[in-house]
């Protein structure tokens, strides 16, 4: 479970600002589902998906998540895993590929989370942010994701990662604005790549 505790320079749980927003989340909470609730509810609700909003800069770390108020799916889970980790709860991060639009290629990854909870174990939650067509929500041990996997083609990565995936933290870093992001939006060829 270290590995999901762990600070690191992307889910920087060490950061001045990540450690006061993890307390203040936590403050009056009876148990570790409580925060963690609290801390799902505050990433989904309080930070703006970078494409719904078209809003710039790119951000990945998770402090910088925070402080801008902003970031895709990816660096959404970034900040989630840092507040929850912060507040002494195992988390890591899971990736769905999905269809960018309709039932066919292109293939993009899609960022969420798993947290440990004493009493159900490890639980996905999805703080992309809600919006019309999307209503994920923390109601363990049901699962309320995002984007249920519905197409033969889409599925979901195996495994649960302390760090992020290295093509995500390519796309994130490596482009300046939101719309260069979503015309590069990591991928992973499934058929060829060991999880």
């Amino acid at each position: 479970m270290k590995l999901y505790l762990d600070s690191s320079p992307y889910i920087d749980t060490q950061h001045p600002n990540i450690v006061a927003r993890a307390a203040e989340l936590a403050d009056g909470c009876a148990d570790e589902e409580e925060i963690a609730k609290r801390c799902f509810e505050f990433v989904r609700d309080e930070i703006k998906h970078s494409w719904d909003y078209r809003l710039n800069p790119v951000t990945c770390k998770a402090s910088e998540v925070l402080i801008h108020g902003t970031g895709y799916c990816y660096a959404k889970s970034h900040l989630l895993a840092a507040l929850l980790r912060a507040n002494g709860i195992p988390a890591g991060l899971c990736y769905q590929r999905l269809t960018i639009d309709g039932n066919e290629a292109p293939f993009c990854l899609h960022g969420l989370n798993a947290v440990y909870l004493q009493q159900y174990g490890w639980y996905r939650i999805d703080a992309r942010g809600n919006k019309p067509d999307v209503n994920a929500d923390f109601c363990p041990p049901l699962e309320k994701l995002a984007f249920p996997i519905v197409n033969p083609l889409e599925q979901d990565l195996p495994g649960i990662w302390s760090e992020p995936l290295p093509v995500v933290v390519k796309a994130l870093t490596e482009h300046q604005t939101v719309e260069q992001v979503y015309n590069h939006l990591p991928d992973v060829d499934c058929q060829n790549h060991k999880f």
